[in-house]
């Protein structure tokens, strides 16, 4: 059925670990391989699974203390190629990007570091970027890929994984697509509310 799609390789970066072992766990039981950064990527490893180095794919070292990691085109044309375009195909080939699957991510933390009273200067810095242009990415092509858009859908997608093994239909795509972009915008109007009263 070509609307159901194979997982083999999965994004993950959170920011909020708590929750993510067990989904991790059946992930590696069903044969997923993982790609992170930092402190995901350490997490990942500290569970005894390997993880291959977002840094590895791109060449690009994390930089500017942190706020440029996933933002480069072999982890986006990773996520947004269409796997049934041809042109989108051979583009691949050509500039080595591999396939995506599927994309945890949990932004970091803005509305509870503005409730805890932080500096502005502090605040600015929970703005995510990376993220949350990972969430609308996988999400825009949820025809291909699978999102999981904060911790509250970790549960959401191992309930499929464990009636399905590591396969989603176009309704599980559709469904946690339709979730990440509630995500991004409660999140993007969290950060508008703030900027209009700072």
């Amino acid at each position: 059925m070509a609307e159901s799609k194979e997982i083999k390789t999965a994004l993950v970066s959170v920011f909020h670990k708590d929750g993510l072992d067990e989904l991790l766990a059946k992930l590696n039981q069903e044969g997923v391989k993982f790609l992170s950064t930092g402190g995901t990527q350490s997490f990942i490893e500290g569970l005894g699974y390997a993880c291959q180095k977002v840094e590895e794919v791109t060449t690009y070292p994390s930089i500017l203390g942190g706020r440029v990691k996933t933002l480069h085109p072999k982890v986006f044309g990773g996520i947004l190629a269409r796997r049934d375009n041809e042109g989108d195909r051979e583009q691949m080939a050509e500039y080595d990007i591999p396939a995506i699957d599927l994309v945890i991510v949990d932004l970091y933390p803005f509305e509870q570091t503005v409730a805890g009273g932080a500096s502005a200067e502090e605040i600015i810095e929970k703005i995510d970027i990376g993220g949350i242009s990972l969430i609308r990415a996988g999400a825009k092509n949820f025809k291909d890929v699978v999102i999981v858009p904060s911790k509250a859908e970790y549960g959401v997608l191992l309930d499929i994984l464990n009636k399905k093994g590591a396969r989603t239909d176009i309704e599980d795509r559709k469904m946690l697509a339709t979730r990440a972009f509630g995500v991004s915008s409660h999140y993007d109007t969290a950060i508008h509310n703030w900027f209009e009263k700072a």
